[in-house]
């Protein structure tokens, strides 16, 4: 079997490869999801140095478990959901603080093109997502893990009762009071701001 380039062949053909074991396949695999994978662990630990070893971690696993993909998804989405479980198990282990929603890598397609002299959209709301990132890293571990979950990644409730190990329960209730908290949070932020004006 020849050693494939990246472009050369499918995704799909990528994935059969791999798993029968074709390295080249796998690394083609790589280049096009070490990005995302990347900036999903930054994300959630907010830690360069610890999102970076997890993402090895999460392609590692990705290595050893490629034979399971049975195609019932998306790749790109059974491969999110490895590296947040990969994410997980590490923050249970070590006890590490959760989730940042710092601005991650973007690729070139995914990058808005930037009009010269045009208002630029990402800095007139900086201080709003500032105070937004403050107020969710104030929330408890818990909170603050089935928040980022739901309404940033977009998980269900039972896909975070699986991944967190709890009840759908208790995600939909922890989301709705890490929500309440945020809510708290923001009110207090703004009051504080207004008051110092």
């Amino acid at each position: 079997m020849t050693d494939p380039k990246p472009g050369s062949i499918t995704e799909a053909e990528a994935i059969e490869r791999a798993k029968q074991g074709d390295e080249a396949a796998f690394e083609i695999l790589y280049h096009l999801h070490k990005r995302r994978v990347y900036s999903l662990c930054l994300r959630m630990l907010s830690n360069p140095a610890q999102a970076e070893d997890l993402a090895q971690e999460a392609f590692l696993q990705l290595f050893r478990k490629i034979s399971t993909f049975r195609g019932e998804s998306a790749f790109s989405t059974w491969l999110h959901r490895m590296t947040v479980n990969v994410v997980l198990m590490q923050l249970r282990k070590k006890g590490l603080p959760l989730v940042s929603l710092e601005e991650t890598l973007e690729t070139e397609e995914e990058t808005p093109k930037k009009e010269l002299g045009a208002q630029d959209v990402k800095l007139t709301g900086s201080i709003d997502r500032l105070q937004l990132q403050r107020a969710i890293d104030r929330l408890p571990p818990g909170y603050k893990t089935v928040f980022v979950l739901h309404d940033v990644e977009g998980f269900e409730h039972n896909e975070i009762a699986e991944l967190v190990g709890c009840s759908i329960g208790n995600s939909k209730s922890q989301l709705h009071k890490a929500r309440l908290k945020l809510r708290d949070y923001l009110k207090f932020m703004r009051a504080e701001k207004a008051g110092n004006t």
